[in-house]
């Protein structure tokens, strides 16, 4: 008879609770009771149906249903210019369903006539939308029912990206709050189709946390066929790899992402290859977009009748500008005295192509959210980006407005109005990548790495000696590969690289992780 043994209940992972480790949201917890007490254990217990991935997706789902209730306007009366930004419901979804044959059957790539400015996955999932809506032709009936279906389909994605960002990090799983409540996605997110690439990317950098790095390069390669912004994930994985000596993740995850983007593109390029270039054409030619400080800069000097800068030079300042910042991510990654966490190094790097790029689109900033949940979760700091990113893309609409009709002064914002809401938006970010670079010069001030953390985001990262580090301040002290220090006879206190690996359920090893009273003093 075969023996029954005792149920035994799997140990749940301790979370951190925001209202513990945030001054601001201890303090609007106080209609509710005030922040949680310090004798409570949130994790070790069941929650019952309210877990907080459900939580989290119910959040997710209201924001979603907030963010059509904006379109309400243009969903009732068209999407028509000037009303369509005066009433702030402006989605490319219905015009590029009218004007690039969509309505009518044409598949971007696929028809040979088809000329689509996004990338191969973008294109697919237009065509393929379209194809689920019935009838033919742009009338208000089907755009309606195109822009419904996607917006439908961008909540779903959403909610995935809200799961993968919150299963990153098991101890902090509400920190994808952030993602869930976002003013920037509520607002942005059914302008176009970013969110697919954005969940691509979270759900990449889940599987390399996970330690499974073709996984990741999978997924990273499919957002980088979707938007692509994802590859840029890979800079940070090279500099982490080079700083520990780990070169073979790297190659690996590199390797994997270039193979997904290869089998999406290839097929498309050798069958269409006018159409396939076609975007990458677009992106080269075209002159300084809405929201970028190159669009500014042209709208100031058509006033000051300066001369303005045209695609070429653009093209060539933006490039410059965007590796003089590599090079400065660069030296900080390896010149911090600890290791940066990854999701710190990628937002330093996507935040740089975003604000170097010659295009900064209201959507943009769904680039950034999951990021910075990751890389900085602090909710002051969020907040006052997101409160800049909103009166960004309402300047950005009223601003159009006037371009559009001519209408009453009343109506509109002129030009030094709407270059103030820009450069807002350029500051706010610029901001939280020297708060983010500050974290990473001083890690005591990391609000993960103060509750006794490596970095849960970085896979075999996490609690990985020095290989390669550059010490500014004494460069004989600076960790070489080609350099082997005998060590000393005589017992010391063990330094922070001799120290074992510290994984993410580890106690801090000795002086890694300072107080938490230097973060509490900065935010307030």
């Amino acid at each position: 008879m075969q023996e029954t043994k005792p149920h035994s209940q799997q140990k749940r992972a301790r979370f951190v609770v925001p209202s513990r480790s945030d001054s601001l949201l201890g303090n609007f917890t106080e209609l509710i009771g005030g922040p949680l007490g310090r004798r409570s254990s949130p994790g070790t217990i069941s929650p019952g149906f309210f877990t907080v991935e459900r939580v989290l997706i119910i959040l997710t789902i209201v924001a979603a249903l907030l963010s059509i209730l904006i379109k309400g306007y243009c969903r009732v009366n068209g999407w028509h210019s000037p009303q369509q930004f005066y009433a702030t419901c402006y989605s490319d979804l219905p015009e590029l369903f009218s004007t690039r044959g969509l309505a009518d059957g044409v598949f971007p790539f696929f028809d040979q006539k088809s000329l689509f400015e996004y990338p191969v996955i973008t294109g697919l999932i237009a065509g393929a939308t379209a194809w689920l809506v019935p009838g033919h032709g742009a009338n208000q009936e089907r755009i309606l029912g195109y822009f419904d279906v996607n917006a439908t389909l961008i909540a779903a994605v959403w909610v995935v990206t809200v799961v993968a960002t919150a299963r990153i990090n098991q101890r902090r799983p509400w920190d994808a709050a952030m993602v869930a409540l976002a003013p920037g996605i509520l607002l942005a997110g059914v302008i176009n189709w970013d969110i697919w690439a954005v969940a691509m990317l979270a759900v990449g950098m889940y599987f390399f946390a996970k330690e499974r790095p073709i996984l990741a390069g999978l997924f990273i390669g499919l957002g980088t066929a979707t938007k692509l912004y994802p590859v840029l994930v890979l800079g940070a994985v090279l500099l982490l790899a080079v700083r520990t000596g780990r070169m073979r993740v790297f190659f690996v995850t590199s390797s994997s992402a270039a193979v997904a983007w290869l089998i999406v593109n290839v097929p498309i390029a050798a069958v269409n290859p006018a159409g396939w270039r076609y975007f990458f054409d677009f992106t080269r030619d075209r002159p300084a977009g809405y929201g970028s400080l190159w669009f500014a800069y042209n709208l100031v000097a058509d006033r000051l009748h300066l001369s303005q800068l045209g695609p070429e030079t653009i093209n060539a300042l933006a490039l410059n500008m965007f590796l003089l910042a590599c090079i400065l991510i660069a030296v900080l990654s390896l010149a911090a005295p600890r290791r940066p966490r990854l999701a710190q190094l990628t937002f330093l790097i996507v935040a740089a192509f975003i604000l170097s790029n010659k295009v900064y689109s209201p959507q943009y900033v769904l680039w950034l959210v999951p990021l910075l949940a990751l890389a900085r979760p602090r909710w002051r700091d969020f907040l006052l980006w997101q409160a800049a990113e909103a009166l960004h893309w309402t300047a950005t609409w009223m601003y159009l407005g006037q371009l559009s009709s001519g209408g009453p002064a009343q109506n509109n914002i002129d030009m030094p109005y709407y270059v103030m809401a820009v450069m807002l938006h350029i500051a706010a970010t610029a901001y939280l990548m020297l708060r983010v670079a500050w974290d990473i010069w001083e890690p005591q001030l990391d609000p993960l790495r103060v509750h006794g953390v490596d970095d849960p985001h970085g896979g075999v990262f996490n609690g990985a000696k020095d290989w390669f580090r550059v010490d500014l301040m004494s460069p004989t002290a600076s960790v070489l590969p080609w350099r082997r220090v005998a060590p000393s006879p005589i017992a010391s206190e063990p330094a922070e690289d001799a120290a074992p690996p510290m994984r993410d359920s580890a106690p801090p090893a000795h002086g890694s992780v300072p107080s938490a009273h230097g973060e509490a003093g900065r935010d307030g």
